[in-house]
């Protein structure tokens, strides 16, 4: 009798083991198909400034970029028409913004109707003194030989980038909420977080200086 309970007993256990197998295994299938799907969603974000080109770390050089004594790396994506700015004068800018050190993450966009929560609205060109101190080194160095309707890209190490990591104290600072938050989030950190910064430029005009 005892052994016929036993082997009762042991048959319900098996029969309980046999019915949560497929239950794990349907909660581990669908936990990865959801990380998967993640990752891919991730994966796949298209970063229009950022698109076919593996960027790397800070101190990386590329050999299509034309690199500068500061460290500040630069190419022009369209090429334009009149002088160069002069010290003094103001530059009226439209620009985008990529913490390309932090995957890619878009914190400006250039060209107000990009769409999405970084979009700038109505927002103004901004504008600056060539030679003021009003903006970060990598941007009064980005202006040295653009022209006129020229957009030029910059990859910018920390170095060179915003003074003690603080978006506030030197231009250019996101017209958005959402935009001050990612790049904040990059800057302050105080982990592994790389700082390298990418940056495409479109000098809209020049105002002479009065």
């Amino acid at each position: 009798a005892i052994c016929g309970l036993f082997s009762q007993h042991r048959g319900m256990v098996e029969r309980r083991r046999l019915l949560l197998i497929p239950a794990i295994s349907l909660t581990i299938g669908s936990l990865q198909y959801s990380l998967e799907k993640g990752a891919a969603k991730a994966e796949f974000t298209d970063m229009p400034a950022l698109r076919g080109k593996d960027y790397g770390k800070t101190k990386m050089s590329y050999p299509d970029y034309t690199e500068t004594e500061s460290g500040l790396q630069y190419k022009d994506l369209r090429v334009g028409e009149g002088p160069s700015p002069k010290k003094g004068e103001t530059v009226v800018i439209d620009w985008d913004g990529y913490t390309i050190g932090y995957y890619g993450r878009i914190f400006e966009a250039r060209n107000k109707t990009k769409g999405g929560s970084f979009e700038g609205g109505d927002k103004e060109f901004f504008k600056f003194k060539v030679g003021s101190g009003q903006v970060i080194p990598a941007f009064e160095e980005a202006m040295t030989g653009m022209r006129p309707g020229g957009v030029r890209r910059i990859i910018v190490p920390p170095d060179i980038g915003y003074p003690n990591n603080d978006l506030n104290k030197l231009g250019p600072k996101p017209t958005t909420f959402s935009g001050q938050r990612a790049l904040d989030f990059v800057l302050r950190n105080q982990g592994l977080i790389d700082k390298t910064l990418l940056f495409d430029i479109e000098l809209i005009r020049i105002i002479p200086s009065q």
